[in-house]
């Protein structure tokens, strides 16, 4: 398995590099997984890129280098110290700084003698090839899908001579995962909405959820789906419950500050009992925070978002494969329930990219299915149309506006079951009753966190969320070890929280560590709430940056 590093300033080209080298790699068989830290700022400052990549699945990033792709002496100085003995730093021979394990290229030189600057990223790309003992095979393939035809030529020549370049370092390795997909996290997403019958998008720009919107936008014509850019945060999630009320399946997405402004909507949805799919790739804040950057402090935020109280489901995607499923089955509790089910991700997933199995679609057939025409089918013209029904599971029976037989209400004001505004006291007790009860049924479809390592584990681990593949690491590192046994719990559906396997992986275990990405260990903080359960100890980072399986394993042996 191995690790580089693509590092310059903004504007360098650092992401189209990283973009076309990763769909090389993947050609070849490797098991890709790639992840972008990134400054908020359009030029300057100190970007880079992480590639890794091996013959069997990686579910995280490393923080042990076997190469450097410099295109700045920052970046030499800032991920020296990371690189392994035999490593090497390749980069352009007008950088001043020295290093014994630089190979040092007249790239930008050369790409000026072909003619266009920009071609030194390819240059680089053809070296990197060699060096770890690749061929040109996919070039003119992954070159022909990346960039305009105009400037194919050149950089198949750019390529080439930089493949020239250099002598091969490391040996090749045949990979299995060539006809696997390449993927974001954020596209994963888009298409697990798109596979579950999302018929209208609508969000505002805000990092790092904007490329949902993108992505959608761009496919929109092909999957015949309506994607709105709205003029602010409050007009989306307004516009998804208006289309959710007149029957279509819709979602909206944003970051933590955008979520803010959802809030009293989401509160509108909950009380009208309107599905909506509501996605939130967090960053850190407070306010503005680091925009470009990753963590997971919304959780608590997410579960009492707006006043009141209301049904809602919380969902957190775990690794790209997730996003694609999980997204699917949130549009299916959010009709079936009729209720807000929000998705978290965080930039790290959403902006990192990754080698998985084709997407089966015969395992999201059922979220794509409805009860809304089943039940108008059946629908006497003369029968007593109640949208707030009482019932015995709390889901009263839905039809969308424009039935020429029955007249469809909604309101944000408390209600009667046939939608009529009541200050009653019995009456508001029975509804919230009503609204409520549907999180009894919902508590028995919950999805137990998946357990891994050491069936007898004497330390638990738990996560949820994007450090799934991170904690999946250090338990395999960790038990190797040979001293205790580790285990981990990782946690997907985290609201309403899924107690059964918690219980019974707590009760053996003689320390259960949380590890988050925030200061206050929020998931940690619900389980002593929820199940009584205290965690003995904390490994929380909150810097911005992802943590690794590397520093989850030192900070364990170190408790």
């Amino acid at each position: 398995m191995y690790n580089i590093l693509i590092g310059g300033a903004a504007g360098q080209g650092i992401d189209t590099t990283v973009t076309i080298l990763e769909k090389l790699l993947k050609k070849s068989g490797y098991y890709v997984f790639s992840n972008r830290d990134v400054m908020s700022r359009v030029r300057g400052g100190h970007n880079f890129s992480l590639i890794r990549f091996g013959t069997s699945e990686i579910m995280s990033h490393s923080d042990k280098l076997d190469g450097i792709i410099a295109l700045n002496d920052e970046t030499v100085l800032l991920h020296k110290d990371k690189l392994n003995q035999e490593g090497f730093i390749l980069c352009d021979s007008s950088l001043q700084t020295n290093d014994t394990h630089m190979i040092k290229l007249d790239m930008d030189k050369k790409a000026k003698e072909l003619g266009n600057i920009r071609v030194a990223g390819s240059i680089a790309i053809g070296a990197i090839l060699k060096l770890f003992g690749e061929n040109l095979e996919h070039v003119q393939t992954v070159f022909r899908e990346s960039i305009k035809d105009t400037y194919f030529e050149i950089n198949i020549k750019a390529v080439t001579m930089g493949f020239e370049s250099v002598e091969k370092r490391f040996e090749h390795e045949d990979g299995t995962y060539k006809d696997w997909m390449l993927i974001s996290g954020n596209k994963s997403l888009a298409l697990g909405a798109v596979a579950a019958g999302l018929k209208f998008y609508s969000a505002y720009p805000m990092s790092p959820s904007t490329t949902i919107m993108e992505y959608l936008a761009h496919i929109s014509a092909k999957v015949d789906i309506v994607v709105e850019q709205a003029e602010d945060e409050i007009a989306a999630i307004n516009m998804a419950i208006g289309a959710s009320f007149a029957g279509a399946r819709a979602m909206t997405g944003t970051s933590g500050g955008g979520f803010c402004l959802k809030v009293e909507a989401l509160g509108l949805a909950g009380i009208a009992e309107i599905p909506l799919v509501a996605v939130d790739v967090q960053r850190p804040g407070p306010a503005t925070g680091l925009p470009t950057r990753t963590e997971q402090s919304d959780l608590k935020f997410v579960i009492s978002a707006a006043q009141g109280e209301f049904p809602r489901m919380v969902i957190a995607l775990r690794n790209h494969s997730d996003a694609f499923y999980q997204t699917a089955r949130a549009f299916y509790i959010a009709e079936k329930y009729q209720i807000p089910v929000i998705i978290l991700s965080d930039q790290y997933l959403a902006d990192s990219t990754a080698t998985v199995k084709p997407f089966d679609l015969t395992k999201v057939e059922k979220y794509s299915q409805t009860e809304l025409e089943l039940y108008a089918n059946n629908l006497k013209d003369d029968e007593n149309y109640l949208r707030y029904k009482f019932t015995d599971d709390g889901v009263s029976p839905r039809l969308i506006p424009g039935n020429p037989n029955h007249f469809v209400s909604a309101d944000s004001d408390e209600h009667d079951e046939k939608g009529w505004i009541t200050e009653s006291a019995e009456m508001r007790i029975k509804m919230m009753d009503k609204r409520m009860k549907k999180l009894d049924n919902l508590r028995e479809e919950l999805l137990e966190p998946e357990f891994i390592g050491n069936p007898d584990c004497e330390t638990l681990l738990i996560g949820w969320g994007s450090t799934y593949g991170a904690i999946s690491e250090a338990i395999q590192i960790l038990n190797n070890l040979n001293t205790v046994k580790y285990g981990a719990l990782l946690f997907g559906d985290v609201y309403p929280l899924p107690k059964n396997r918690l219980i019974e992986k707590a009760a053996i275990a003689n320390r259960i560590v949380n590890v988050e990405q925030n200061a206050n260990g929020q998931l940690g903080s619900l389980i002593r709430e929820v199940t009584g359960i205290q965690c003995t100890n904390s490994i929380l980072k909150y810097d911005g940056r992802q943590i690794s399986g590397e520093e989850i394993v030192n900070e364990i042996v170190n408790l």
